[in-house]
């Protein structure tokens, strides 16, 4: 449900916000250690992405802004599409801490 509201957040901003929220208190829930990787994937994904999306909004005024947000839409889909195929196989994300598609 967390990956689903990441990428409803590229339309709908703030189900970026009720998805890190819902990861940051689901975080401590007793689950296996391979489960626990997706919820620091995706707490970590949102922190970068606010990265990205603010670099991107101050840059914007100048052309490297857009394609910083570009880049930005495109990371969170990758992130998320791979997130979601791992969390099917029920494996482990594998730097769950990692800048990229990892």
């Amino acid at each position: 449900m967390i990956y689903i509201l990441f990428l409803v957040s590229l339309v709908f901003g703030i189900t970026a916000i009720i998805a890190a929220v819902i990861a940051y208190i689901s975080k401590d829930d007793p689950m296996p250690d391979w489960l626990r990787t997706h919820y620091r994937f995706l707490i970590s994904t949102f922190w970068k992405g606010m990265l990205f999306l603010v670099v991107g909004a101050i840059t914007s005024f100048i052309v490297v802004g857009v394609f910083i947000l570009v880049f930005f839409y495109v990371w969170v889909i990758i992130r998320c599409t791979k997130g979601m195929k791992r969390l099917d196989m029920s494996e482990a994300q594998v730097v769950p801490d990692g800048w990229m598609f990892d």
